[in-house]
């Protein structure tokens, strides 16, 4: 199944963010995509919006926050109930995996765009 709904988390408007890569690159490979940042803005047809809203048949949230700055989404995160979770380079935080893993989410440790890049997302 190719379309994995993908909510990124931490996303930037700004073209020289990974978050902002990883929306591009997961649009441009097809993928549904949902965008949570600091900032309101738009990547390709992506708006990217800062509440927190339900999301149906969410597959996968690939975090491009600090683990800090991730407190505050976990109970959103658990209530999405996302297939997994993938904690990019400088997202890893052992608190949210073992949350993921008593809600039965997979988690993985991994960069999104090596994993597009190589067909293996």
């Amino acid at each position: 199944m190719k379309n994995k709904k993908t909510l990124v988390l931490g996303a930037s408007g700004n073209p020289a963010r990974y978050s902002y890569l990883a929306i591009y690159k997961l649009r441009e490979n097809g993928y549904d995509v949902v965008a949570i940042g600091k900032h309101t803005g738009k990547v390709k047809d992506v708006e990217i919006v800062s509440e927190k809203k339900p999301i149906e048949d969410l597959d996968t949230v690939t975090l491009y926050l600090n683990a800090d700055n991730q407190k505050s989404y976990y109970n959103y995160i658990i209530e999405q109930k996302p297939k997994r979770i993938i904690f990019n380079p400088g997202a890893e935080n052992e608190e949210l995996e073992r949350l993921a893993k008593e809600n039965n989410i997979h988690t993985q440790h991994a960069c999104t765009l090596v994993l597009l890049s190589t067909h293996q997302y």
